[in-house]
């Protein structure tokens, strides 16, 4: 998308305007009217088309604009695919199931916080979906802490914080498949790169959460024990069902393409999957495309392990395709261009860049509450602005990610924000202070930027 050429140069107080416009546009229809982002998105591709056919551009290169834009993202979309069959084929391979099982264990009364935000990373990772893992374990969590009169506004942040850490860290996550392909980086060193800033955050979120926990002593944890339970008697919690989490591991190592990864990964598990089930081919089949349907009669397991399919995808492809479509035009007309020209004075830094693109992730968070744009919109904006500094494109990346996945849940009247807040129950200005994860994130990446540290030059 970015060797799009501009057919057009608007003046700077145009592009500002039509840009606003947008803005405005998408978030009134989030926010105020809880519309899906698709049709607001579509709605500003109309008002970019009308814009250009006034300035007498012809149909036919505004449609080049569009096509061109979508297509910078068909990476994504073959990604996308194989993430579903991925976690389906993991679903009935008992992958994910044992994963949660295990991760269940880990649960004790002393140092809970700390533990309710490594639970909910290693469901985060098992599952790639923050919203799932908040509405299922999250759930549990706050009312095992409100059984152990324990502050419910920290149990929040450490239940956000765990499960944030998760989806950014999965390869099944589709922010995270969607921040490494919008630039061409590679799944997994995209992964790998990121752990520069996740791993120190985390580990701070760990010490901040076992300072707050209490040594509590009182022993009421049903729910739990009513998932694991129940986790058992769906017959897939077994060793060797870790033996795809593993081969994906070797096979990152390896450094293998992440789609051929994830392909083979899923086979591995559908194999596995008849050593414990019954399916026929044609269900297997059924599953890889629709998803997995957990029939265990606990509704909250069933929420937990119904996942998966190709279809699950689609949303987010359709997505992905109109936001990518809708930057073609913002390129193809000279908006980003012009408005790049005008502090691109102020760009001559590493740091500077780092803490633009930074800004601007957490400002389309701020303005227009969904995180997919804020992941889509700054990758377009910021790729050619990282290569003149010399920068490689998994720093912006992981920038993307770092400012714009983790700080959508921080905002009260964002998407995740305003989900979290409906489940869980708990005001998102009462969990923000709490959760350490999703504030250090941005810190450290803006704070390496400036030091020059973890930062990965393109080659000369």
């Amino acid at each position: 998308m970015f060797k799009i050429k501009a057919i057009h140069k608007p003046t700077a107080v145009e592009s500002f305007l039509l840009v606003i416009g947008i803005i405005i546009l998408i978030s009134v229809s989030i926010i105020k009217f809880e519309s899906v982002p698709h049709l607001p998105i579509l709605f500003s591709i109309l008002l970019l088309i009308a814009y250009g056919l006034t300035k007498k551009i012809p149909f036919k290169h505004l449609e080049k604009g569009l096509i061109d834009g979508a297509g910078a993202g068909m990476g994504a979309v073959f990604l996308f695919f194989f993430i579903g069959i991925l976690i389906s084929s993991w679903m009935i391979g008992g992958t994910i199931p044992t994963l949660i099982y295990t991760g269940f264990q880990l649960i004790t009364p002393t140092f809970f916080f700390a533990i309710v935000f490594v639970v909910t990373a290693i469901v985060g990772i098992s599952i790639g979906s923050s919203l799932t893992t908040v509405a299922t374990v999250g759930v549990a969590f706050i009312g095992m802490a409100h059984v152990l009169d324990l502050s419910l506004p920290i149990a929040a942040g450490a239940i956000v914080s765990g499960a944030f850490f998760g989806d950014k860290m999965s390869p099944l996550s589709d922010t995270t498949n969607l921040a490494s392909s919008i630039v061409g980086v590679d799944l997994f060193e995209h992964i790998r790169n990121m752990g520069w800033t996740t791993v120190p955050a985390f580990f701070l979120s760990l010490l901040l959460f076992g300072i707050l926990s209490p040594g509590a002593k009182k022993d009421d944890f049903e729910q739990i024990a009513l998932f694991q339970n129940t986790l058992l008697e769906t017959n897939m919690i077994h060793w060797y069902a870790i033996i795809p989490l593993i081969l994906l591991f070797v096979l990152t190592i390896k450094k293998v393409p992440a789609l051929l990864t994830l392909a083979i990964s899923s086979a591995v598990a559908v194999i596995i999957s008849f050593f414990h089930q019954s399916f026929a081919i044609s269900e297997v089949l059924e599953i890889l495309f629709f998803g997995f349907k957990s029939t265990t009669g606990v509704a909250d397991v069933d929420a937990l392990l119904s996942r998966g399919g190709v279809e699950s995808m689609m949303a987010t492809v359709g997505l992905v395709l109109l936001a990518l479509s809708m930057g073609g035009l913002l390129f193809n007309l000279g908006i980003v261009q012009t408005l790049l020209a005008k502090i691109e004075m102020l760009l001559k830094k590493v740091s500077s860049v780092i803490m633009a693109s930074a800004l601007t992730a957490i400002g389309i968070n701020v303005m227009i509450g969904e995180q997919y744009l804020s992941i889509l919109l700054t990758g377009q904006a910021f790729q050619s602005q990282y290569e003149k500094v010399g920068l490689a494109n998994k720093n912006l990346s992981r920038v993307m990610e770092d400012a714009g996945t983790v700080v959508n849940p921080l905002v009260p009247w964002s998407v995740c924000g305003i989900f979290i807040t409906d489940v869980l129950n708990v005001s998102t200005i009462s969990y923000l202070p709490f959760a350490f994860f999703c504030l250090l994130s941005p810190i450290l990446t803006v704070m390496f930027g400036y030091m020059g540290k973890t930062l990965t030059r393109i080659p000369s």
